[in-house]
């Protein structure tokens, strides 16, 4: 975090969004806009992302869109995704010992002052790059994984599409006696499969911070699932699993990057040096169903069902649904809309205080929330005595309930917004 006097007169600021596409991002756009326009500076789009930012030289002088608020009256904060563009690019990556020049060069080219930059921890880290280069730059936060410090623009939205999901996909897992293993986004964190399954009821939540026991997971769901059919009057039932794209593997076995994860070898690294996760659903399929055939009591219970046929139905299907880019896509939660907004209006207010190289975690009872970006981008896991609260009520996250044993804290006076 740095302040500076030099950065307080400001007339142009560029808006860029980097990283995976998200609810709320539009939201943040248009707070930063509708903020720098009330302050009476220029608010640009630097389209494309980081890439866009390392081209502007390029660009002719007329061809940034001015987001006026003529433009803005015609600017959608709902709609998920941004109108801005994205690329996966990392600034310290390009093989150009004068980026950094060229970069400068494009901002005063353009007369940019300054700019706010709407992204997760790969688009934060380069946020604290172009700061520590001399280029004043403030951080709204936006992430679907939740792995910030702060909470992030897009988080809400896709928990809202993962618990959507989850329901909708109990009508087909139940019209079948199916159990579904439903796959999500997350990177290296669970926030959104936990918080994402726990709002769509599912039965067993699996995440990155708690390495799977397949006996514990197929243990409760052999339970819930052959009693819920057999209790049924028509033998309907279902189980469902919500599982983290990223679960550790067997080395000697499977494709895992450095820390033990399931990845796709097959494809090229992004720029930031990640394979892409995949694998966590087929792994689970993959382990059930082989307890499934060796189950006896699962034969008794087919048969007790009347679904056992010799040869073809002798097992419960287990299926595995990956939704990927539609947990992320769409439309925007309200809550992502006002975050996203305040958190846009409260990085523009901080660079005319001379303050930048932070995040804007929001703002609250009217007092701007920020941290500095190297602090708000290192990863925040899933806390586990949380895990142990949903334990207690019966989901299932592949391991024996750990327990749950709560401090209590009494609250007193204004509660701050939980964030």
């Amino acid at each position: 975090m740095a302040e500076n006097n030099t950065t307080k007169d400001i007339k142009r600021i560029g808006i860029i969004t980097s990283g995976g596409d998200c609810g709320g991002l539009n939201a943040v756009i248009k707070g930063v806009a509708s903020m720098a326009n009330a302050l009476g500076i220029v608010p640009l789009v630097i389209p494309n992302g980081y890439a866009g930012l390392y081209n502007l030289i390029d660009l002719p002088d007329d061809k940034l869109t001015v987001l006026s608020n003529k433009r803005l009256s015609v600017f959608s904060a709902t709609v998920a995704g941004s109108e801005a563009g994205h690329s996966r690019v990392k600034i310290s990556k390009i093989k150009d010992e004068n980026k950094y020049d060229r970069i400068k060069q494009g901002l005063a080219k353009h007369k940019i002052d300054a700019l706010v930059v709407s992204g997760g921890d790969d688009s934060g880290s380069v946020v604290v790059d172009l700061c520590d280069n001399g280029i004043p730059t403030n951080h709204a936060p936006k992430t679907m994984d939740l792995d910030l410090q702060t909470y992030s623009v897009g988080g809400d939205s896709t928990l809202n599409n993962i618990a959507r999901a989850i329901e909708d996909l109990k009508t087909t897992a139940k019209t079948h006696n199916r159990i579904m293993v439903l796959e999500v986004f997350g990177r290296y964190v669970g926030h959104s499969a936990f918080r994402g399954g726990v709002a769509g009821d599912a039965d067993c939540i699996l995440i990155p911070e708690i390495v799977p026991d397949f006996d514990v997971i197929y243990d409760h769901m052999s339970k819930a699932f052959t009693e819920r059919v057999l209790h049924s009057d028509v033998h309907t039932g279902n189980y469902m699993i919500v599982a983290a794209e990223a679960m550790k593997g067997d080395p000697e076995k499977d494709d895992v990057n450095e820390e033990g994860f399931l990845v796709d070898k097959t494809a090229d690294p992004d720029a930031f040096g990640h394979y892409p996760l995949v694998g966590a659903g087929k792994k689970v399929e993959k382990e059930l169903k082989a307890r499934l055939k060796k189950d006896e009591r699962m034969k008794m219970f087919m048969k007790q069902a009347g679904m056992y046929v010799e040869g073809q139905y002798e097992i419960p299907e287990v299926r595995v649904i990956r939704p990927t880019h539609l947990m992320r896509c769409g439309d925007s939660s309200a809550f992502d809309v006002n975050f996203g907004r305040e958190a846009g209006a409260g990085a523009v207010y901080l660079l005319t205080q001379g303050i930048y190289g932070i995040t804007c975690a929001g703002v609250s009872n009217g007092m701007i929330q920020y941290l500095p970006t190297k602090e708000a981008i290192k990863q925040n896991p899933v806390n586990l005595d949380q895990v142990s609260l949903f334990e207690m009520q019966g989901i299932c996250f592949g391991r024996k309930p750990q327990g749950f044993n709560p401090g209590l804290t009494e609250l007193k006076g204004k509660i701050l917004r939980h964030i």
